[in-house]
């Protein structure tokens, strides 16, 4: 069983405690740092008149990163099948020979 960590995590200016598994304090504690970045660059940058507006664009941002991930992800995987079948198929005729 993996140990578990209590920790406390700000966001917006409203600290949420959670516990959490070592190996993951580390990259909660970055992904906060970053949304509240991203905080601050939409408040600096925008009209915004709530929090809960700029979470949401912030929420928007980090989810449309993901998808992108995957669809490259997808794409490169559908390019490496191409490749690693033409190259069974070269490796075939070469040992058939």
């Amino acid at each position: 069983m993996s140990e578990k960590l209590k920790i406390k995590i700000s966001i917006a200016d409203r600290v949420y405690p959670l516990t959490v598994d070592v190996a993951q304090e580390e990259g909660l504690r970055s992904a906060s740092k970053k949304i509240d970045t991203m905080i601050k660059q939409y408040e600096e940058n925008y009209a915004v008149r709530d929090k809960q507006d700029v979470l949401a664009m912030c929420a928007l941002q980090f989810a449309a990163q993901v998808e992108q991930k995957q669809i490259n992800n997808s794409m490169d995987g559908t390019e490496t099948l191409e490749r690693l079948t033409k190259m069974n198929n070269l490796l075939e005729q070469y040992l058939s020979k």
